[in-house]
């Protein structure tokens, strides 16, 4: 069974840092790419960031750019994202996602989301 398990949201100071996490498991997390997708009160989905699945190439939306770092260990099946710098703007509900190309086909998961919330 594909699961996707965020953790490490929480409150933090604008200015401050957090680290989020994404636990996988039931596929092969090597094999996806991996995208780390928010949602802040009232709006859209807003893509923060995206890296490959050999973790050697990755790519941040504007509002991540300079203050985000994403990362992955593929022996641990497991995401990250370093979060710097942190604005009130950034509070969100943040997803974990895998996708990767079957044939012609997009195939996508998500996890249930990590709260991240700044405030002073």
């Amino acid at each position: 069974q594909v699961q996707l398990v965020e953790s490490g949201g929480g409150l933090a100071q604008p200015g401050g840092s957090l680290r989020l996490s994404c636990a996988a498991s039931g596929f092969i997390f090597g094999n996806y790419v991996m995208n780390w997708v928010r949602q802040a009160p009232g709006k859209g989905l807003e893509w923060v960031s995206g890296i490959y699945s050999d973790g050697l190439d990755t790519f941040y939306g504007d509002s991540a750019e300079g203050r985000f770092t994403i990362s992955r260990d593929n022996a641990k099946n497991t995401l990250y994202l370093q979060m710097n710098s942190l604005k009130h703007e950034d509070t969100a509900l943040y997803y974990c996602n895998a996708q990767k190309f079957v044939d012609t086909d997009l195939v996508s998961a998500w996890g249930q989301g990590t709260q991240v919330t700044v405030s002073s």
